[in-house]
């Protein structure tokens, strides 16, 4: 797509406050494809004052309008889902196969999902001799990441529009023609002008401006836990709720009666999947001591294959963040059975897909977020030790448990101190609540717990 050269607020395309500009490259060749406005705090003003505007009139819209209203942007979604994808591919490198797949399809299925939830939502109940409404809570900031760019988008926005709140979206600058996309899929949906509104630029500037604003009442972000550490400190001076989608260092724990080589194949392209940028990626593998030699093998010969089926991480940054693990990984005494610091390609950001055997729960590549395509295979002696190294890190995000018996792998996963586990491979469910424990987060996204984050109560008594 081409890119706009202003800001969407109220309902049209504007010129920025400023002059300057974020140029968007393509990771894969390095090359600049586009350039956004580098907004500031006066465009994320002007928003805001347009999505306050707004607001009185779309959450007096009643349930079953703003569900038709997101069912029309599902649409628009389902009609552009090619462009979707080669924007995606464009200015994050990944491969088209699976923007088609994930990157476009999953926040179709999200959109579709809150326009149902809207629609079918007890926003009233009878509680005793009390009436209770469940409100919008008001203008929403949105803060989303470059990794899923119309995922994080979708997951916020969709459900702040079918509580009755209007939104302020200011997405990653790695991937801003993905978020002015979905701006036109917003216009030609046919929502009221000032419902949404998308200000492009820089994090500590607009970013910082739109968590600050006065005029937002929630901010729901998606990011590292440090940045989300500033903002809840930001939103708490303010008695301002937050909702906060943070990191994870993610376990995978094989359970001695699980399939193993199934276990450890699904594993490594769980890490691999988007480069490993994803922060629910199952980047520790905990093996029991007797399968640890095999799974190692298996975990070696299975990254091999991902060579020239991943694409680049986002940026130079990243890349170079990347490599400092692997490099500490291997000072610190882990054994790189896969991959390392030679890049599979002379251009483009890429990393090769790399494993690490022999990896003490101790060390800072089991302990740290990565944020790339870096497994570390951990081994455990007994069930009580996997427990103790699957909940020895700061996060709890998501993880994986594999067994014989389902049974036996809910009893694990019920111990686990995380916000999400898949047993036996289970598949992605976009109405399932999704966030942390621990430092991975407050609140959920997906689903009517999600939507939940987007709503306040109010109890009339008779």
């Amino acid at each position: 797509m081409k890119a706009h050269d202003g800001m969407y607020i109220d309902g049209a395309w504007r010129p920025a406050a400023g002059g300057e500009v974020i140029d968007v490259v393509n990771p894969v060749d390095e090359r600049v494809i586009g350039s956004v406005p580098a907004g500031g705090p006066a465009d994320v003003d002007t928003a805001v004052r347009a999505a306050r505007a707004a607001l009185p009139g779309w959450a007096a819209t009643p349930p079953a309008e703003r569900a038709a209203r997101l069912a029309a942007l599902r649409d628009v979604l389902v009609a552009r889902k090619d462009e979707i994808a080669e924007t995606v591919t464009a200015e994050l490198g990944s491969p088209l196969a699976f923007s088609q797949a994930v990157h476009a399809g999953v926040p179709i299925a999200v959109a579709g999902s809150y326009a149902e939830l809207a629609a079918t939502h007890a926003f009233e109940e009878k509680v005793g001799n009390s009436t209770v409404y469940q409100e919008p809570i008001g203008v929403v900031g949105a803060i989303t990441p470059w990794n899923y760019p119309l995922h994080q988008i979708v997951a916020k926005v969709a459900p702040a529009l079918a509580a009755g709140c209007t939104v302020v979206l200011k997405p990653a600058e790695d991937t801003p023609l993905t978020a002015q996309l979905f701006a036109e899929a917003v216009d030609e949906a046919g929502l009221p002008a000032g419902v949404f509104n998308l200000v492009t630029g820089l994090g500590p500037i607009a970013g910082q401006a739109l968590a600050e604003h006065p005029g937002v009442d929630l901010v729901s972000f998606t990011g590292s836990t440090a940045v989300g550490r500033q903002i809840g400190a930001t939103a708490g001076a303010a008695i301002k709720k937050v909702a906060l989608e943070l990191g994870g260092k993610s376990a995978n724990v094989i359970l001695p009666s699980a399939d193993l080589a199934k276990a450890v194949n699904v594993g490594v392209a769980n890490v691999m999947s988007n480069s490993g940028q994803t922060c629910s990626a199952w980047t520790r593998m905990l093996v029991h001591r007797d399968q640890y030699d095999e799974a190692v093998e298996l975990a070696s010969t299975a990254a091999a294959k991902y060579g020239d089926r991943i694409g680049p991480v986002v940026n130079a940054k990243q890349r170079a963040r990347v490599r400092s693990y692997i490099e500490k990984g291997v000072t610190e005494g882990a054994r790189l059975v896969a991959g390392g610091l030679e890049p599979p390609h002379p251009q483009g950001y890429f990393i090769s897909p790399t494993v690490f055997a022999d990896v003490t729960p101790d060390m800072t590549i089991a302990q740290e977020e990565i944020f790339g395509p870096v497994l570390s295979i951990l081994r455990y002696e007994d069930e009580d030790d996997a427990v103790r190294i699957a909940n020895g890190t700061v996060y709890g995000l998501a993880g994986a448990v594999w067994a014989g018996e389902e049974a036996e792998a809910v009893a694990f996963a019920r111990r686990l101190e995380t916000g999400q586990v898949d047993i036996n491979g289970g598949r992605f469910n976009p109405r399932a609540p999704f966030g942390g424990y621990k430092q991975s987060g407050v609140g959920r996204e997906l689903g009517a717990h999600g939507l939940s984050e987007y709503l306040q109560t109010k109890s009339l008594q008779f």
